[in-house]
């Protein structure tokens, strides 16, 4: 960790969560902290709490989904601190129900945020990252990327968060390959939670007042699925502290694919082996028929 040592982070998400958590563990290796969020009022509590152990802090409001916000971010970090030695582009929404139930606006929401979001992160300080890398041969530096398990698999009823999540792990392989055409000095990592207690659930909060539909209700899908991932969520074991760790470790140890939990992978290896067979997509409730037979019942209730 001593290259991150003092160094400085850009944080997006960073009100709550692993954003917050990852700001901790900034504050703790003595680094200069760029703490990005839409949620202006959790913005400024989070990072005074950050601040009041000692480190510098820059609190930037940002809505990732906008090119000109991320524009800006990456002008008042370069401004106030220089280049970031960390980049995590951590913000991201969630979203539930039939794949053909969602709304336009919905799809300009969930990928304007989870994929533009870490695009414009990327695309604004990658440049910054490796000219400074150029500049100094003892220069080091990490892009960790946001995604989630279900960027590698396809759980139904939750198809729009799916592709957004498909599309970051496809963006940061992309980035770590290209990456390592042009430098040895910058990385990339990709993040992939399962059900980690963090604000996610409530992202409806944060959503702009132009891309709400008012005069639609939540469909009867979107409404089961959202109570599923509470109860899932709320009961998760790992904490949002715990994940924000393993991303520091990743970075440690420059390993690309960060995990909060590992023994969950193996439906990404029957995923694998459906595509290499080629067979069709095995069902996601075989362990559990349980819980398919009840989003089923409850999807065809009348």
């Amino acid at each position: 960790m001593s290259h991150l040592q003092g160094g400085i982070a850009v944080i997006t998400g960073a009100a709550s969560g692993f954003g917050l958590e990852a700001s901790r563990i900034a504050a703790r290796l003595g680094m200069k902290i760029v703490m990005a969020d839409v949620q202006a009022d959790a913005l400024e509590l989070s990072s005074h709490d950050v601040a009041a152990s000692g480190s510098e802090v820059l609190a930037v409001r940002t809505d990732v989904s906008r090119a000109a916000d991320v524009d800006a971010l990456a002008a008042a970090t370069v401004q106030r601190f220089g280049a970031p030695n960390l980049v995590f582009n951590n913000a991201g929404v969630g979203a539930g129900g039939l794949v053909w139930e969602h709304s336009a606006r919905d799809w300009e929401w969930v990928f304007g945020v989870n994929v533009m979001g870490v695009a414009h992160g990327v695309r604004a300080f990658t440049p910054l990252m490796l000219a400074a890398a150029e500049a100094n041969p003892a220069w080091r530096g990490h892009i960790v990327n946001t995604a989630s398990m279900a960027g590698l698999l396809n759980p139904p009823n939750m198809g729009l968060y799916n592709a957004s999540k498909h599309a970051v792990v496809s963006l940061s392989e992309s980035l770590y390959q290209d990456l390592a055409l042009v430098s040895d000095r910058v990385h990339a990592h990709v993040l992939c939670p399962y059900f980690v207690p963090t604000g996610i659930t409530r992202s409806e909060r944060n959503r702009p007042q132009d891309l709400h539909d008012a005069a639609v209700r939540p469909t009867r899908s979107q409404l089961i699925q959202q109570a599923m991932i509470d109860q899932a969520v709320s009961k998760g074991r790992v904490t949002a502290a715990q994940v924000a760790q393993f991303v520091f470790d990743a970075c440690a140890e420059n390993r690309f694919y960060i995990y909060s939990h590992p023994k969950a992978l193996g439906p990404v290896q029957t995923r694998l082996e459906d595509i290499m067979t080629p067979r069709n997509p095995s069902d996601p409730f075989k362990d559990k028929p349980e819980i398919g037979e009840h989003l089923r019942q409850a999807l065809r209730a009348g």
